[in-house]
């Protein structure tokens, strides 16, 4: 279990990046999503023991990562969203490279090792290509490649699907549905999508606070008969804004929108049907409400 209880970290300024973040994260794939600045990767740096937090505290199997970030740094995985390779080095040997900078061998040797991790990742008929000729994708499998070895207790991904196109994105669909079977696999992401495919928990950060957590299942099944949709011309749209909360209003054929409402059962608008939940609708909708508190919050004096 990866607890992490009331954590805060203020930058100089002050510019408070967590506002008392609190989460229970056990072991499978838990989906961390979030808008792009709301603290997801300040989130991953403390979890990694890369950053100190201000306060709050992080415990790993009850392990304080806080304490003591060795605690955590033989039993972590870590794919950060920008992870730069030396583009010269083939695969394997960047892979080699990277292993030996984390202090990961095995019995039967290194390149035993790193043969075996380039199979598991589908890199193994890439091996000795340079990386600067991988793709997107391929270098993002490589990633994942050193983040696993050593059979990490936790893995740790951030963004890692940004980028890639689906055919890459299924691919590392699969490879992270694989990982989360024995062991915690965080994964922070913008992309709804990532979440709704392969996690069974997740939690919504916005403004450095946890506005949301629980069951993807779960978080859909409160929206059911209460999510409408429907194609509208544009004036119709503002007239539908002043009555409903409108969560999704994406153009089509070049002068339409297709819209999504949320309400109450039987009130959609005229012309719209009531459709299953998604998970974007829930975290569309707890981003609106999120916006909605924090409007109504008093502004305190400096």
């Amino acid at each position: 279990m990866l607890r992490i209880t009331d954590l805060v970290k203020i930058y100089p300024g002050p510019v408070a990046a967590l506002k008392g973040v609190s989460l229970e994260i056990p072991e499978g794939l838990f989906g961390l999503l979030g808008p792009n600045g709301a603290g997801k990767s300040t989130l991953m740096n403390i979890l990694a023991g890369l950053l100190e937090p201000t306060g709050g505290t992080v415990t790993l199997d009850g392990a304080d990562i806080v304490k003591d970030p060795r605690a955590v740094w033989s039993r972590l995985g870590y794919l950060p969203q920008d992870f730069g390779f030396y583009p010269s080095l083939s695969g394997a040997q960047m892979l080699d490279f990277l292993l030996r900078l984390k202090g990961v061998d095995a019995p039967q040797g290194r390149k035993r090792l790193v043969d075996e991790l380039l199979e598991r990742v589908n890199l193994a008929d890439a091996a000795k290509r340079k990386v600067r000729t991988y793709s997107g994708g391929m270098r993002q499998r490589l990633g994942i490649a050193q983040a696993i070895a050593g059979n990490p207790r936790l893995v740790i991904v951030d963004e890692p699907t940004a980028g890639l196109d689906p055919e890459e994105r299924q691919r590392f669909y699969r490879i992270l549905a694989e990982l989360g079977r024995d062991r915690i696999v965080l994964l922070s992401t913008h992309i709804v999508e990532d979440i709704a495919t392969l996690c069974p928990r997740f939690a919504v950060i916005r403004g450095g606070r946890c506005v949301t957590s629980g069951g993807t299942s779960e978080a859909r099944r409160r929206l059911e008969g209460r999510v409408f949709e429907g194609i509208v011309a544009p004036d119709e749209l503002e007239r539908i804004r002043a009555s409903h909360r409108v969560t999704q209003a994406v153009l089509v054929e070049g002068s339409l929108f297709r819209t999504r409402v949320q309400g109450e059962a039987g009130t959609q608008p005229a012309g719209f049907v009531q459709v299953p939940p998604t998970l974007e609708d829930v975290y569309f909708g707890v981003m609106d409400e999120s916006r909605a508190a924090d409007a109504a919050r008093p502004v305190t004096a400096a």
